[in-house]
């Protein structure tokens, strides 16, 4: 790129998926190619790729090469972003060209987008709002393509004429000036990939060979970090080791309306999941956990204990994050309990405190998110109908309402009058499962806080729950741009 600037060449660029190359595409192109010298097109690689169930159809080198054989472009890269902020920052095209599709996504999804980017991102590269007619890939892929079973375009159907997407939008938006108290343990996941390279010849165990690693924040900071994308306020308070705290790391993770108090348990480290993944099959291995599972001691809890006695009541919804690893005590609940105005829980149910860490140990939580496993834990029933099964915890913990979370099955909720309420799941493409249940409970609960029904948070949950299973692990939270735009494709299902 750098030569070509050199020699005084006008750079283009365009940014997409470019699942389907139809005619509204190829008139775009035509008008990109035609303000410049060279168009260079930028295509998403699949696991960024945020448009809806199916999404993408082909692959990522499939759309490179079909997008590459027209004779409008002239280089094609595949990158890691679904917004094309930091590949226009390395290439610095003359002129950025986006077609109708994108400017219908800035009116109603992308709100300020790229105006909130352009300074930092875009320099002095001009934006183009190509006047190519509008023919939207996504519109043709709801229209031909069956993606979705009979019951779920039902169920589709009949919530879209009771929310329309404007009303959906403006519910959200709601959300903006919401206060949020976030309590939890906090948990480094470590992705640690490699290849099979055969039977060791000496014991009977698969040897592989280290390829590369990553990092990530997850637990109670990647649902901050969810929150922080729909509600501007968001207070985390949680538990650090002393040693090898990996505080740096932490705080480098936080987005920034953020704010992060933190606790330090001198007996024990930072948590760290760490998962070894083969990296072609994306097949996890096995999982090594480094962490201290016995309650934090007390002068430790009455630090936060009287911390918590001076802040919460100044929040709209204090969540409660509880992986069972030490930091939520019994009287850290107490405390909970009696001075947040509202309070959501979700007790987490994994291999090292299976049927140790129930729902029941709390009394009247304002909401409950749990998977299917955790509710039948809890009722030591796992025979029953879900529904009774979610009922008979709302009357023992005097919850006003619940959800459970059925994987494949999708959710139902249910509140203390005894209304239920069904959403199938909506996810098509699954990467990692890993986090899932957090971006569920990171945006179910403020919308309940904020009154919205039931019907319309379980709503929202799924639809967040079908992009989070699409990331690995917690390299990313779910943006609100994403679920509005993944909201505007679903709904639009025939």
């Amino acid at each position: 790129m750098r030569q070509l600037r050199e020699s005084g060449k006008v750079i283009v660029q365009s940014h997409g998926v470019f699942d389907l190359v139809h005619p509204g595409i190829i008139q775009h192109l035509e008008e990109a190619r035609a303000r410049g010298d060279v168009l260079v097109v930028t295509v998403i690689r699949d696991q960024d790729v945020r448009r809806g169930p199916g999404r993408p159809i082909f692959p990522e080198m499939m759309r490179a090469q079909n997008v590459a054989s027209l004779q409008q472009v002239d280089y094609v890269a595949i990158v890691e972003e679904a917004t094309p902020f930091e590949c226009v920052r390395v290439i610095k095209p003359d002129i950025f060209a986006k077609g109708q599709a994108y400017k219908e996504r800035d009116r109603k999804i992308h709100e300020r987008i790229y105006e909130e980017g352009k300074e930092f991102y875009f320099g002095k590269s001009v934006i183009l709002e190509t006047q190519g007619f509008s023919f939207s890939s996504s519109n043709l892929i709801n229209n031909f393509l069956d993606i979705y079973p009979d019951e779920t375009k039902t169920f589709l159907q009949d919530f879209s004429k009771h929310y329309s997407f404007e009303k959906i939008v403006s519910k959200l938006d709601t959300l903006k000036g919401m206060k949020v108290l976030l309590i939890g343990d906090g948990i480094i996941d470590e992705y640690h990939y490699c290849t099979a390279l055969g039977r060791s010849s000496k014991t009977p165990i698969v040897v592989n060979k280290y390829l590369t690693h990553e990092d990530f924040a997850g637990a109670v900071f990647i649902i901050a970090n969810h929150i922080a994308g729909i509600c501007e306020k968001v207070h985390l308070v949680t538990l650090l080791g002393r040693k090898d705290s990996r505080e740096e790391f932490v705080r480098a993770s936080l987005r920034p309306n953020v704010e992060p108090h933190f606790f330090y348990r001198e007996d024990g480290p930072t948590i760290v999941k760490r998962r070894y993944i083969d990296q072609y099959r994306n097949q996890k291995l096995f999982e090594i956990n480094y962490l201290n599972e016995n309650y934090i001691n007390g002068n430790c809890e009455s630090s936060i204990i009287d911390y918590l006695k001076e802040v919460v009541k100044d929040y709209d919804l204090v969540l409660v994050s509880d992986f069972g690893h030490g930091f939520i005590t019994k009287e850290i609940i107490k405390a909970i309990s009696r001075h947040a105005k509202v309070f959501a829980v979700n007790t987490q149910t994994n291999a090292a405190n299976t049927g140790y860490n129930m729902i029941t140990k709390y009394r009247k939580p304002n909401f409950v998110c749990l998977d299917e496993t955790e509710a039948r834990l809890a009722t030591q029933d796992k025979f029953s109908d879900i529904q009774d099964i979610a009922k008979r915890i709302v009357a023992k913990i005097k919850s006003d309402f619940l959800i459970v979370t059925l994987g494949k099955k999708g959710s139902i909720g249910v509140t203390k009058k005894g209304e239920a309420n069904y959403t199938p799941i909506f996810s098509t493409k699954v990467v990692d499962t890993v986090g899932a249940g957090d971006a569920f409970f990171a945006f179910t609960a403020p919308c309940f806080a904020q009154g919205m029904p039931l019907d319309f948070v379980s709503f929202i949950g799924n639809a967040v729950g079908a992009l989070a299973v699409q990331i690995m692990g917690n390299k990313k939270p779910v943006e609100k741009h994403e679920l509005l735009e993944f909201i505007h494709t679903i709904l639009n299902q025939r």
